[in-house]
């Protein structure tokens, strides 16, 4: 768990780059950037702005060439890749815009997928597996396996998976970009109703109006921070 009082990440400074010499590309220009626990925000830019960088970083999945970053009061560049893991899998669940579930398992084993990696036995893996499941409406579809279900209804079975583990963080990388626009909105309806039970929600995207959907957009443009607005409340 986190630190009490402090964010849930904090990033500091970070830099990315590709390259060496005359070839180096800079993807990453000093990126500063603090989110609290509970909030819920949304990256947005065109390609090649930064953003699935700035994710990949955020998400553990890579580390930046200089710069600082914290998750959960860890620092995360000081750890080992063993331990960078557990980190990930005990605070991260990752929704990807290509669903990315294993076309070989069922649902319920896709969704069991964390839960084995954490060394969590069978009979509890299923057990929370299908609760997962039947929290984003998939009770019913747990046998099928990804081909034989529609497109909304492989990213609900990828949300299931990525909360199945109850991760305080939910990184959602193009989460409605597969989708039809009637598909994305329910997608979009279900993250907003995960971020009411108190979840923190990262969403990165492109699209306005899916950001427009969180109530903190911030904008990244060739490597940097253009702006980080907030939703004005009305009372």
């Amino acid at each position: 768990m986190s630190d009490a009082g402090g964010p849930l990440l904090d990033a500091r400074n970070l830099h990315r780059w590709y390259g060496e010499g005359e070839a180096r590309v800079e993807v990453l220009r000093g990126i500063d950037l603090s989110v609290e626990q509970g909030e819920y925000a949304a990256i947005v830019g065109a390609s090649g702005s930064g953003k699935s960088t700035l994710l990949s970083i955020l998400g553990c999945l890579d580390r930046p060439g200089e710069g600082t970053y914290r998750l959960a009061g860890h620092d995360v560049l000081s750890l080992r890749d063993d331990k960078l893991s557990e980190l990930r899998l005990r605070e991260i669940g990752f929704v990807f815009q290509s669903f990315q579930l294993i076309p070989q398992l069922s649902i319920l084993e896709n969704t069991e997928v964390p839960l084995f990696y954490a060394g969590v036995r069978r009979g509890d893996r299923h057990a929370k597996a299908m609760a997962s499941l039947e929290r984003v409406g998939l009770g019913h579809r747990v046998k099928h396996r990804p081909t034989e279900l529609s497109g909304g209804e492989q990213q609900r079975a990828a949300i299931a998976r990525a909360l199945v583990h109850d991760p305080p963080l939910l990184l959602a990388d193009e989460p409605t970009g597969n989708l039809d626009s009637e598909t994305g909105r329910t997608i979009l309806q279900l993250i907003d109703d995960l971020h009411d039970e108190g979840r923190t929600v990262l969403v990165i995207t492109h699209d306005q109006t899916v950001a427009d959907h969180a109530p903190r957009r911030i904008r990244i443009m060739d490597g940097t921070i253009e702006s980080d607005r907030r939703r004005e409340v009305v009372t």
